[in-house]
């Protein structure tokens, strides 16, 4: 391949990249047809891209990137994963594993981070609507605990001593 198309090459994958800052990388290698399209068919249904990218390209597009310590760790056939969502790409792709005997899980890397993880890490971690889902929980647990005192029997009693002084403050004292 001639210097001026490796060129474009890379420079094609950098303009693809940019703004990725998380990626699974995996093996195909024995994989047949069929069941690679069965793969991305099922990544295409989490909005995600698997790519085989040659290993020295893709560590010329990421260099200044924050793909850059994952670009430097690929050794063999690889296949980049990319998508919205990493943890549930790399979710999906453990099962994708148990499905598929030959598929090979490597690396992968979490919003940037330099520390890469591997992709049975990344799918350990919770993903992005179950944290949204804690944090909902969190903002209202002030509020419950103020609903749970208010409808307390501390709350019931003190409401019914309220009443009795409010009742004995309006009474006409005896002669």
């Amino acid at each position: 391949m001639s210097k001026a198309i490796k060129a474009m090459i890379e420079k094609d994958l950098r303009e693809r990249y940019t703004g990725v800052n998380s990626a699974c990388v995996v093996e195909l290698t024995g994989m047949d047809v069929q069941s690679q399209e069965k793969l991305r068919k099922s990544l295409r249904g989490k909005s995600a891209r698997l790519e085989v990218i040659r290993n020295s390209m893709a560590r010329q597009a990421f260099k200044e990137s924050p793909l850059a310590p994952l670009g430097q760790s690929l050794e063999g056939p690889c296949a980049l994963v990319t998508g919205s969502s990493p943890v549930d790409i790399a979710k999906l792709l453990m099962e994708s594993a148990k499905e598929f005997a030959k598929l090979k899980l490597k690396k992968a890397i979490f919003e940037g981070d330099p520390n890469l993880l591997t992709v049975a890490e990344l799918s350990k971690l919770r993903g992005r609507k179950e944290l949204l889902g804690e944090l909902a929980f969190l903002l209202m647990s002030p509020a419950r605990a103020i609903a749970g005192c208010l409808k307390s029997p501390q709350a019931k009693i003190a409401g019914c001593l309220k009443a009795l002084i409010e009742k004995a403050e309006t009474q006409p004292e005896p002669a």
